[in-house]
């Protein structure tokens, strides 16, 4: 029997998949890049935007006799148990392969951008979280565990992560986003990448790009974002993705910016991402991207215009389900309307990654791992130690926390006795299991009122609602404030409802108008701060709310960003003590809930002046937190006052935990660059390391500055490093300065390119 050569393993990829297209028909290559979505609703409430209006129907029988490029969310459309879930995808990809003339199956893709979106999955920390935690190695851990846990079922693309950077707290999608600043972004997503792509699961980088910067925070809004904008707070995540994660997918936006669609940006898809960057992975689309095209951008006039808009583009694969890549392309591909060459294109793209995951070798077996566990004890601690470092204690001005074990408390608020006041909308519990409420929730996922009570068995617990979250009821606030008055201590539990589409407070299709706490939390807040009793205030959100209201007022803040299922014993550990709070914030906490858009990099005009009365300070900087210990830092060092534009200059100081209890510090270096050609952030972080110590121990941190960390894009559009003098902030926050290097750059302007320096490395030893 002689083989194919598409199917020698001994020969490249690319020779391998250039032999299989020579055999291929129009229709067998186009089937390539499409997914079908089997189960999706196509009525009622979804799970993607405009989903009842853009599901079509289509013969499953018929439609995978052409072959199939990709079949979607097979885990998570609907509850299914994982090890019934993985052989029925087993059958379905067998049945695909027997169907089609080159035995060919899916590649098979799910949601995982806060664990394995799927029933009795592990549901870790929301991204948020992740940039709260400031941990790039314990990241880059959880990620992998979530790759193994896909491939345990038979899953190769991971839809994660999201790489937006936030420019407006009152977007939804806030909660998916690892925070305001692009070097954080970029340095915590880089590491989910790679996790990812350590466990063979392809990551997809998104949503590219600009759709966090829609105009007003509405969800799918046009994108006014500035040249420089885009370039130098957009772009910088998923060049760090792709450089250092290795990223083999990106996924395209739904918005436009300045009137042109991501979706059919050859600008962005081809010559940037592929030509300049040098990609060669795949290109998808946001579910029903392509359609959007038509219905919703209005670029063309019917489905085949919109495919040939996204293909032309660079945009290969069509998800969830085909619509405009299967019929309507290919017959303006018979008229003569779209050249086959881009089929050709796209179709190379697909196959050569099916090729890299085994899919088209003789034999590609789709039988699942024996052994199905998606919630283990492993993951369960690994969900643990990435929520307790995230949790970020914004407050404690007088020591009230850690409470006293013997005290009387009385907990009170909406989110203290909800298991899904932990989790983000892209957690199944919330973002499908809502519609199968007979369903058990498949994971153990304690309350913080529950956790308390374990945390502090000897202490006296009572437990009022007081309201709902988003409900204009007051009448449980007498109960509330009856409880708190016989109480040494309220601990308020306050906060988000995860959700889609407007059915919560924070997540998808769920923007705000300003930033103030859902419904009549604020007020319930003021009655119980208005008792005398001391208040601590914890916040489940998914986004920052202004908290100036009660500033001075309160005896803690403690704030966490959906912290998963094991949120509620990180949280109780902290008011316990039992955990010494190290999180940090990734995104600023606003005094007022109005005078919105704010993020902390801002260009003088954007800080508090005299020209206009409203004052965007906000009440806790950017790398905000406290913990309960202290730390002091000093030995500060620089090599050198001068470089060059190609220079670099090392800047060094020792942390030294001078408390009684372990901890942990951040230390962040910041970059002020006073004078430049065109108006640039005050500060903007560039460099950052977490220092884990003992009592007494001190560690040495060095930061390895290079001139190209000050590069930005001029007014010809081009990356520069400038001449001149710079300002490097040794940082507790963005607002809070330990040490100051000035540093004088000498020699001409130097243009660098995409093979630039993007990270400050660091290097720590031990003094002791």
């Amino acid at each position: 029997m002689t083989t194919a050569p598409w199917r020698d393993p001994a020969l490249t990829a690319s020779a391998r998949v250039d032999d299989l297209l020579s055999r291929m028909t129009l229709e067998e290559k186009t089937a390539q890049l499409y997914g079908v979505w089997v189960g999706a609703g196509t009525d009622g409430d979804g799970v993607a935007p405009l989903q009842s209006e853009m599901t079509a129907d289509y013969d499953w029988d018929e439609l995978i006799t052409r072959g199939l490029g990709q079949l979607t969310r097979s885990f998570g459309t609907a509850p299914v148990d994982p090890a019934l879930g993985a052989q029925a995808l087993a059958r379905a990809q067998r049945r695909i392969a027997e169907a089609g003339r080159f035995g060919i199956p899916a590649l098979a893709h799910e949601e995982c951008l806060a664990g394995f979106t799927t029933w009795g999955a592990t549901a870790y920390p929301v991204p948020l979280a992740w940039g709260a935690s400031w941990n790039a190695e314990l990241v880059e851990e959880m990620a992998g565990a979530i790759g193994r846990d896909l491939r345990s079922v038979g899953v190769h693309q991971g839809l994660a992560p999201v790489l937006d950077v936030v420019r407006d707290p009152r977007w939804g999608r806030v909660e998916e986003t690892i925070g305001e600043d692009p070097y954080l972004v970029g340095t915590i997503g880089a590491a989910y990448v790679r996790g990812l792509e350590s466990a063979g699961i392809v990551a997809t980088l998104k949503h590219f790009a600009g759709y966090a910067a829609s105009a007003g925070a509405r969800n799918l809004a046009p994108v006014r974002a500035g040249v420089r904008e885009f370039a130098d707070i957009t772009l910088p995540p998923f060049e760090f993705a792709l450089r250092e994660g290795g990223a083999r997918s990106v996924m395209a936006a739904y918005t436009d910016t300045d009137g042109v669609p991501a979706s059919a940006d050859p600008g962005l898809l081809t010559e940037l991402l592929r030509e300049q960057w040098g990609f060669t992975g795949t290109v998808v689309a946001d579910y029903f991207g392509v359609g959007f095209l038509q219905t919703q951008h209005r670029i063309a006039g019917t489905e085949a215009g919109a495919a040939h808009a996204a293909l032309a583009a660079g945009l290969d694969v069509e998800l969830p389900t085909v619509k405009c890549y299967g019929k309507p392309l290919i017959e303006a591909v018979r008229a003569g309307e779209v050249p086959e060459t881009l089929i050709d294109r796209a179709a190379r793209r697909v196959l050569l990654q099916k090729c890299e995951l085994g899919l088209l070798d003789e034999d590609w077996n789709p039988e699942p791992a024996e052994r199905i566990d998606l919630d283990s004890t492993a993951n369960r601690a690994l969900a643990r130690r990435l929520a307790e470092e995230s949790v970020v204690l914004l407050d404690n001005p007088d020591g009230l926390l850690p409470l006293a074990p013997d005290t009387r408390i009385a907990v009170v608020g909406p989110r203290a006795a909800d298991a899904l006041a932990m989790l983000g909308c892209y957690s199944f519990p919330s973002h499908v299991l809502t519609h199968h409420p007979d369903i058990p929730m498949g994971i153990e996922i304690p309350t913080v009122l529950q956790a308390l009570r374990a945390e502090l068995p000897d202490a006296k617990v009572t437990f009022t609602e007081g309201c709902g979250v988003d409900d204009p009821d007051t009448g449980g606030f007498e109960e509330a404030v009856a409880r708190t008055a016989e109480a040494d201590v309220c601990v308020a539990v306050l906060g988000d409802r995860a959700g889609l589409f407007g059915r919560g407070t924070s997540g998808e299709g769920c923007d705000v108008t300003d930033l103030r706490l859902p419904g009549v939390q604020a007020e319930l807040l003021d009655s119980l701060v208005a008792t005398g009793v001391p208040v601590v205030l914890v916040l489940l959100t998914g986004r920052p709310y202004a908290l100036g209201r009660w500033h001075g007022r309160l005896g803690a803040v403690v704030q966490a960003f959906f912290p998963g299922e094991e949120g509620g014993p990180a949280v109780a550990g902290v008011l316990s003590g039992r955990v010494n709070p190290s999180g940090r914030l990734p995104v600023s906490v606003p005094q007022v809930p109005g005078g919105q858009p704010w993020t902390y990099l801002q260009p003088p005009l954007g800080l508090a002046g005299g020209a206009s009365n409203l004052d965007p300070t906000p009440l806790y900087a950017f790398g905000h937190g406290r913990s309960y210990t202290e730390f002091v830092w000093e030995d500060f060092e620089g090599s050198a006052p001068r470089i060059t534009t190609e220079g670099s200059y090392d800047l060094a100081l020792t942390v030294r935990n001078t408390g009684d209890r372990a901890g942990a510090e951040v230390v962040q270096l910041y970059l002020h660059d006073p004078v430049a050609s065109v108006t640039r952030p005050d500060v903007r972080l560039i460099g950052y390391q977490r220092l884990e110590l003992d009592p007494g121990e001190s560690r040495r941190v060095t930061f390895r500055f290079h001139a190209e960390l000050s590069a930005f894009t001029d007014r010809k559009g081009r990356r520069i490093v400038e001449p001149g003098d710079l300002e490097l902030r040794l940082s507790a926050s963005s607002a809070e300065v330990r040490h100051t290097a000035l540093l004088h750059v000498t020699g001409p302007v130097r243009e660098v390119g995409p093979d630039r320096r993007l990270r400050c490395e660091t290097e720590v030893s031990g003094t002791g």
